[in-house]
């Protein structure tokens, strides 16, 4: 299985104050080198791309897309589809990225979106899906602005149905936030927390789409989900569904 993960990387920009002095500093910081890890080991060939590529190497036709099983945006906000290079700096007219994605998945390509401050509608709305064609495509409702729920004493999701993706895992670990949001009715809600969708799967035309509410590496995935005995075995078996699934 192939798949296109795209996301998960941030650029940190720092100002060190010393008494009467200062001075700035920047670091690059992927989040999702473990998954990918593990992803890699159950046989799943991943190609990556760090949010900050979209801009310059997302594909550009709906070919270029079909050359993978499955898409997986995590913590990359619409506005950076939308808003690429030649569009934004030379005012150029390209096809619009998150359009190609519909089509894509409408045609049999598989979606998932994991969450984070950047995706759904993410810290003071500003992932802004909800606002785009992606509303349509994924199997959950969003909310209208910032759709952050912190939990920083941690909770735990429960299993809403039983389905392969959930079984045998037992408790899970607890969590530290994840964005609010609601299955469709036409969806499957396989995970939730105090009547909020965690984990949803469904459909759109002929692809399988998925929604995971909150996050597959810190902060939101806490060190002990991290270190869960089936993190790696969700993850996979989450992607692969999105092609294999019926």
């Amino acid at each position: 299985m192939k798949i296109l993960f795209v996301g998960e990387s941030w650029i940190v920009h720092m100002i060190h104050t010393k008494g009467y002095d200062s001075f700035t500093s920047t670091k690059y910081e992927e989040g999702a080198t473990y998954l990918l890890a593990c992803l890699r080991e159950q046989d799943i060939d991943v190609t990556y791309m760090p949010a900050h590529e979209v801009q310059v190497r997302f594909p550009q036709t709906l070919e270029e897309l079909q050359a993978y099983d499955a898409i997986v945006l995590s913590d990359v906000g619409a506005n950076t589809f939308l808003l690429q290079n030649p569009t934004f700096y030379q005012f150029q007219m390209l096809p619009n990225a998150l359009e190609l994605v519909k089509q894509y998945v409408s045609e049999g390509g598989g979606l998932l979106m994991v969450g984070g401050y950047l995706t759904f509608m993410g810290i003071e709305g500003k992932a802004n899906y909800k606002n785009t064609c992606l509303s349509e495509v994924l199997p959950v409702t969003m909310m209208d602005n910032d759709d952050r729920v912190e939990m920083p004493s941690g909770f735990s999701p429960v299993v809403s149905r039983t389905h392969p993706l959930v079984e045998n895992l037992g408790e899970w670990p607890r969590l530290l936030g994840y964005n609010k949001l609601t299955a469709k009715s036409e969806a499957e809600e396989l995970l939730s927390h105090g009547g909020d969708a965690i984990l949803t799967v469904g459909k759109y035309g002929k692809g399988n789409t998925a929604a995971f509410a909150s996050d597959c590496s810190p902060h939101w995935g806490s060190p002990e989900f991290m270190n869960w005995k089936h993190y790696s075995d969700f993850w996979s078996n989450l992607i692969k569904y999105l092609k294999y699934a019926a």
